[in-house]
């Protein structure tokens, strides 16, 4: 059924917009309910400020200042320890000091290939290192003592905030607004009292989110000590020779494959331990399937991308969905089931993670899913293991290609390293407590988003008893 709006051209809003989609119902219906309330443009109680990419940033570069690009902005946090960040050096950093951030500062992409990317919003902790921001990116900065920066962030976070943003956002080669787009988001005023409530749930959203990082954190050093490869920096060698029956022996020509510090992390994990081929632990293994873009509709039944796996559990990263009908068609096969082990092949391959909850989706041909024998290996350790040292020795199986593709009978071949059960065991727990405190941090994520969205929807009272039931 067609969906239509008529709009006037003395309605015609932000520099004489006139796409459809900027108009759209659901979009009018939104800022409808936003105008009815008092409000604040951005602009008028913030300083909006974007970055940029120096073009003589240093790739190789492991340390300095923090450059974060739209990937480390996940939903709600600043995400460097499983996305890896660019740096600059202090020379860099200087030339960009008009951007570099500060506690309480809100970021937002406003750069993206799709509505799931632009307007992704996190706010900048007290602890947070020294950092600035690419182009792709603004921060946003209080100016007056209208609003707190955790409501800022919750409002924007929510879906009004979101919206707006994807109201804006001008659909070009990729989505994209500018500064002045940025300021002209209204943000409703609310009371102190709701904006110090939303600020409490974000310190605790932030101490649990903290906590499973230290957790996670801990389990990877217990697992390098176990190996002995805690204190061990292998040596990339610049140059080497390999034999050509070395290279018939592999089918393998790529100089990448033979970098003997890839050997030199195997052999030291055999000085501690047995290593035993993958393989010898899966009891089954079923890879995913491809349904075809065709397929693909706005809502329905998550079909799981690579991309929308991580060592955590399943992100929203431009998920794709099926029908109910194809989704019972594929299930029996394709569907996760509890405690099942999912593993990424192509692409990244090497994400691995144990399910812990029911899922109601299809996974894609680049997702494994295995059945591990539970007598033989903890599967919270192999996950880590795949994870962590094991993924250097999984990205040097997938070398060679463009596009990176991890083959079954390489995946059956990965060496394990074999500690002692109760060792396994111990740093299963530890995971398994960081994964408990990662949830929690998401749970209060969306009791922010929430408490903004009943506060403009119903009232303040409702917004704080709902509030109060998770403090």
């Amino acid at each position: 059924m067609a969906v239509f709006n008529i709009i006037k051209l003395s309605e015609l809003e932000l520099q004489n917009r006139i796409d459809s989609e900027f108009y759209s119902p659901e979009y009018m219906d939104i800022m409808k309910n936003l105008r009815e309330l008092d409000f604040l443009k951005v602009c008028k109680c913030c300083f909006v400020k974007s970055g940029s990419t120096p073009p003589e940033r240093d790739p190789q570069l492991k340390n300095g200042t923090v450059l974060l690009k739209t990937a480390n902005i996940r939903e709600g946090y600043i995400d460097i320890d499983s996305e890896e960040p660019f740096f600059i050096d202090e020379t860099c950093d200087e030339k960009l000091k008009s951007s570099r951030l500060q506690t309480n500062d809100v970021l937002i992409n406003i750069v993206g290939a799709t509505h799931e990317v632009i307007g992704r919003v996190a706010l900048v902790p007290s602890d947070f290192p020294k950092a600035n921001i690419t182009q792709a990116m603004s921060l946003i900065r209080l100016k007056t003592l209208d609003f707190l920066p955790e409501y800022i962030f919750a409002f924007l976070y929510s879906r009004y905030g979101r919206k707006q943003v994807c109201r804006i956002a001008r659909p070009t080669a990729q989505y994209n607004l500018n500064n002045k787009e940025t300021n002209s988001i209204i943000i409703p005023k609310i009371s102190e009292k709701v904006q110090n409530k939303i600020r409490n749930i974000w310190n605790k959203f932030y101490d649990f989110y903290r906590e499973s990082i230290y957790l996670y954190e801990q389990s990877k050093e217990l697992l390098l000590k176990e190996l002995g490869l805690k204190e061990f920096k292998p040596k990339y060698d610049l140059s080497y020779t390999v034999n050509l029956s070395e290279t018939f022996s592999v089918n393998r020509v790529d100089a990448e494959y033979f970098q003997p510090a890839y050997e030199a992390i195997i052999n030291k994990m055999k000085e501690k331990t047995e290593l035993q081929p993958f393989g010898k632990f899966i009891l089954f293994f079923q890879k995913g399937i491809e349904v075809g873009s065709d397929n693909y509709i706005e809502e329905g039944k998550p079909f799981i991308r690579v991309s929308n796996l991580s060592i955590t559990g399943l992100i929203e990263r431009d998920q794709k969905y099926i029908d109910e009908e194809l989704y019972k068609q594929l299930k029996t096969s394709y569907e996760p089931k509890l405690g099942d082990f999912l593993l990424t092949k192509d692409a990244t391959p090497g994400i691995a993670y144990v399910v812990k909850e029911p899922i109601k989706g299809i996974i894609s041909s680049g997702i494994l899913k295995l059945k591990i024998d539970d007598n033989e290996v903890d599967k919270e350790y192999l996950a880590l293991y795949c994870n962590t040292v094991g993924k250097m020795l999984i990205e040097r199986d997938g070398g060679g290609s463009v596009i990176i593709h991890w083959k079954p009978e390489q995946v059956r071949e990965l060496k394990i390293p074999i500690i002692p059960l109760e060792i396994q065991n111990k740093i299963s727990v530890i995971v398994q407590q960081s994964q408990k405190a990662r949830k929690r941090a998401e749970e209060l994520l969306r009791v922010i988003k929430k408490s903004v969205e009943i506060t403009i929807e119903k009232n303040e009272k409702e917004a704080l008893n709902y509030i109060n039931s998770y403090l």
